[in-house]
């Protein structure tokens, strides 16, 4: 049976990793990707949704008068698609427990750094300045503590005497784009299983 997992993407910015799940989709990777929503009405990556045929819409936060009406409005619209997984491809917001709680063992996000190691923002940064000789990203499963749900796949890079963080944030994502869509496969194909609060990674297909 060939069915595609349908998942919803969120994003705040121009949709790099969004577009790596686009291509992949377009080739081999059994997901539809039935909406992508945003909550900046500027992000570029709404128009890699348009130009690939995938429903592109907006919710501004700002339009909400708390967190909580924001997120249940969210939430709302994302049930509407009937999503299999909801993917945080660069999403800027933090959930809340309600909405983590919601869609719990289906919800994952990408983080650019070796969690546990730099939760949180500027991790390029943060690396080169507490002299980290490796970096990378990781692909986890979204819990109420801010990154620090089980951690599906990690991809790692070496940190280089001359980096920037510009210059190491393109290596990081690069790796981004590979780990990213194999997260997505290993659950589109049913093989994700979290035990004991970690990812134990099944042998197999199991649909």
């Amino acid at each position: 049976m060939n069915t595609r997992l349908p998942i919803v993407i969120l994003i705040s910015g121009r949709g790099s990793n969004l577009q790596s799940i686009i291509d992949a989709a377009q080739q081999d990777l059994p997901v539809e990707i039935r909406a992508v929503i945003s909550n900046q009405p500027d992000a570029f990556g709404l128009e890699r949704a348009r130009r690939a045929g995938i429903e592109a819409m907006v919710l501004e936060h700002q339009s909400f008068p708390s967190r909580d009406t924001f997120d249940e409005e969210l939430k709302l619209t994302i049930e509407k698609f009937d999503p299999g997984l909801v993917v945080l491809a660069g999403f800027m917001r933090i959930l809340t427990a309600n909405f983590v709680n919601h869609f719990q063992g289906r919800l994952i996000n990408i983080h650019p750094a070796l969690l546990p190691q730099l939760p949180g923002l500027n991790t390029h940064e943060r690396a080169i300045a507490q002299g980290f000789k490796e970096h990378g990203a990781s692909v986890h499963f979204v819990t109420e503590e801010v990154d620090a749900g089980p951690v599906i796949i990690q991809a790692r890079v070496p940190v280089l005497p001359d980096d920037t963080a510009d210059i190491l944030a393109a290596r990081v994502l690069e790796q981004e784009h590979r780990i990213f869509s194999q997260a997505i496969r290993w659950f589109a194909e049913g093989r994700l299983e979290i035990r004991e609060g970690k990812v134990v990674l099944r042998e197999g297909k199991s649909r």
